[in-house]
């Protein structure tokens, strides 16, 4: 039942983030044809999703600071098994899932096929692995032994609930993100 709530959850934050980094890329090519409220909106809010926020981290490292994205999120690079991974701050997220690209390039390996299935999703089952992840570290807050999902055809990697429950507090002022 509980991992069955995780996966609906997890699945909704990632459909979020898919819709999200859609109508952005459709907003950039509107803007790159001539229209003139794409183009407006394009050049108020600094691009089509793809820049991100800048991050910070206080001097004793005890809270990092992450400006919001043109797109609207908030990303964080997070090292994961000492290699720098960019995710999306997901804080409706139970857990973390990666894409397969961030998985390799952290050293964590899965099968060729990912065939289990981790979630259903608006278009059926959603294939992908369970893992562990043997260190994941934001500023002071680390983990080891952690478990994380990667998604077959995921794009983006999510920083969910798992992980930020690390801080202590999570709270967003204004366009920052604050974790202490």
């Amino acid at each position: 039942m509980i991992r069955n709530l995780f996966i609906a959850i997890f699945m909704m934050g990632l459909v979020a983030s898919l819709m999200t980094s859609c109508a952005a890329r459709m907003n950039v090519a509107r803007a790159e044809k001539g229209d003139g409220e794409a183009r407006e909106m394009f050049v108020k809010y600094g691009g089509g999703g793809e820049s991100a926020g800048r991050q910070s981290t206080g001097d004793d490292g005890s809270s990092v600071q992450i400006e919001r994205s043109s797109d609207g999120h908030f990303y964080a690079d997070v090292e994961i098994n000492g290699t720098p991974v960019h995710m999306l701050v997901d804080t409706g997220a139970t857990g973390v899932a990666l894409s397969r690209d961030d998985a390799r390039s952290a050293g964590i390996a899965t099968s060729i096929g990912m065939n289990d299935v981790v979630g259903e999703g608006a278009d059926g089952s959603v294939h992908g692995e369970y893992v562990t992840v043997d260190r994941m570290r934001l500023g002071n807050a680390s983990a080891e032994g952690l478990e994380a999902v990667v998604l077959n055809n995921g794009a983006q990697s999510l920083l969910g609930q798992e992980f930020l429950a690390k801080f202590d507090s999570v709270e967003i002022h204004g366009d920052t993100m604050v974790l202490q």
